[in-house]
């Protein structure tokens, strides 16, 4: 039996619905390489940092003498000093352009931060370096009392609009889901210009060092329940807002991306697995999702895609209050 698991992702044709995500796998071009020989469809480098543009522009200030000095995908750590980060904005357009050259695949940009600054300036040098779509990676804390959800929409929307209309490549917008209705958010950050949406950015939370007695930055890779936030939402919004959903969070084997598909994720993205497995775990990923495919009598990826999302499903309750009271009134300890 002949299975069709392609999948179209923003306009880029993909042999298969399993991307390797921003992480440190995707941050140098000899495993880039790798990713791609087994069998990588796209890959998403590691974000270009609102910290580094800052720090280009604090450098270029000081030699003139105009002036006096998170991070998710890092194996080291997040937020470190600039100083001892040394992939700013132009190694990070060699990459860009180097993996263009080197790799047959598509390759997705990624912009980490929260206000617009330099990121129009950076995006459009990044779609001049070869990019071939890009990934704004929102990582905004909402921590100040002083700021309500309306400015904090604002300050999303805002970002999206500017960046979308300073480049002509896709945009997908990787967001967190702690809005107060971010179904209706969803909406509105696709009117403001994403041609797709990755649900979710995961915050990484500080622990406190009693030993040291300072702010501890902590990384821990994702597990397979970490993929339910975006398998409820995007099963909730899939037909209804439009555009296409990349699933994030959690991927950790060929059924969590079968049920991110059912649930109608367009593409899935993963980079605990790899980090844990290798690059060659992609192999394993790919081999069960099509496994069970065939096993199941489907003939291409589009036939699944969104058969169990709320607005195919007999009961929609079940993605909303009646998940939580099943839940609840049927455990057993």
């Amino acid at each position: 039996m002949t299975m069709d698991t392609t999948t179209n992702y923003m306009g880029l044709e993909l042999a298969h619905p399993i991307v390797p995500s921003a992480s440190p796998l995707t941050g140098s071009i000899e495993t880039l390489r790798t990713l791609e020989a087994h069998g990588a469809p796209a890959v998403v480098l590691p974000s270009l940092f609102e910290e580094q543009i800052d720090h280009e522009s604090h450098q270029f200030a000081s030699l003139l003498g105009l002036g006096g000095g998170g991070f998710a995908e890092s194996a080291e750590g997040y937020f470190p000093e600039m100083d001892d980060y040394n992939t700013g904005p132009e190694s990070y357009l060699g990459l860009v352009s180097v993996a263009k050259n080197v790799l047959s695949i598509p390759v997705i940009a990624s912009l980490n931060g929260t206000t617009t600054g330099g990121w129009t300036r950076y995006a459009k040098q990044i779609e001049d370096a070869g990019a071939d779509a890009l990934e704004l990676n929102v990582y905004l804390i909402a921590g100040d009392p002083d700021m309500d959800g309306r400015d904090i929409e604002a300050q999303y929307l805002e970002l999206i609009s500017s960046v979308s209309e300073s480049i002509s490549i896709p945009i997908a917008v990787k967001t967190s889901p702690y809005f107060s209705a971010f179904g209706h958010m969803a909406g509105q950050m696709v009117e403001a210009g994403a041609d797709a949406l990755v649900l979710f950015n995961r915050f990484y939370q500080p622990d406190l060092s009693l030993e040291d007695m300072k702010v501890d930055p902590t990384l821990e890779l994702s597990r397979p329940s970490d993929l339910r936030v975006p398998l409820r939402w995007i099963a909730m919004l899939y037909g209804r807002i439009p555009t296409q959903f990349a699933a994030t969070s959690g991927v950790g084997s060929g059924e969590d991306v079968i049920k991110l598909l059912m649930a109608g994720a367009q593409i899935t993205q993963t980079a605990s697995a790899l980090l844990r497995g290798g690059p060659n775990f992609l192999d394993t990923l790919v081999k069960e999702m099509t496994d069970w495919l065939i096993e199941h009598e489907y003939e291409s990826v589009s036939q699944l895609r969104g058969s169990m999302s709320q607005q195919n499903s007999p009961d929609p309750s079940e993605f909303e209050r009646h998940n939580y009271l099943e839940a609840l009134t049927n455990y057993i300890p």
